[in-house]
């Protein structure tokens, strides 16, 4: 499934390090900050090319989500509701795909060479007023099939440290 490094419980272990050195106290801003260095750091190695927040402007409804930090390079912004990010974020849930081509108009395309991303909906406090998150995690991989199901936990483990919520549906 993925074809990810066999160190990575250990490289998010020492993501999870990282981040938890930030005070939840902090504002969400460098608490961002913090998990987007922590995981550029640690994770970038195996095949990671690229993390970044999105967030949701202010204002109802949600038509786009705004580029935060991000490593290592600026990407798309704004990007519409229809590709994975905005799945994620509408439906406040986690979406791992492996390959970024079966996607076809459902994926926006920053970087042509991407093929697999993981994607986590985020609330710093209590999210949006109308119950959605306050944006998502975005991770992309020039290698198909680099996520899965231990990136997923490992990434809720990172947010968490930094005192960031996943945001799902209940």
């Amino acid at each position: 499934m993925t074809s990810a490094a066999p160190d990575l419980p250990d490289r998010y272990a020492a993501a999870v390090a990282e981040a938890s050195s930030i005070s939840h106290d902090a504002d969400a801003a460098a608490r961002r900050l913090a998990v987007v260095r922590a995981v550029w750091r640690h994770l970038g190695p195996t095949g990671v090319s690229w993390v970044g927040f999105y967030l949701a402007p202010a204002g109802d409804p949600v038509t786009e989500l705004l580029l935060d930090c991000r490593e290592p390079k600026p990407a798309c912004s704004p990007i519409g509701m229809h590709g994975v990010c905005g799945q994620s974020f509408l439906g406040r849930t986690v979406r791992i795909v492996e390959d970024t081509r079966d996607l076809g108009a459902a994926y926006v395309a920053c970087d042509p060479r991407d093929r697999s991303e993981i994607v986590l909906p985020v609330a710093f406090a209590e999210g949006q007023p109308t119950g959605l998150p306050a944006g998502v995690l975005d991770l992309d991989s020039h290698v198909p099939g680099r996520f899965g199901p231990a990136d997923e936990r490992g990434l809720r483990a990172v947010l968490g440290a930094a005192g960031i919520r996943v945001a799902t549906a209940t």
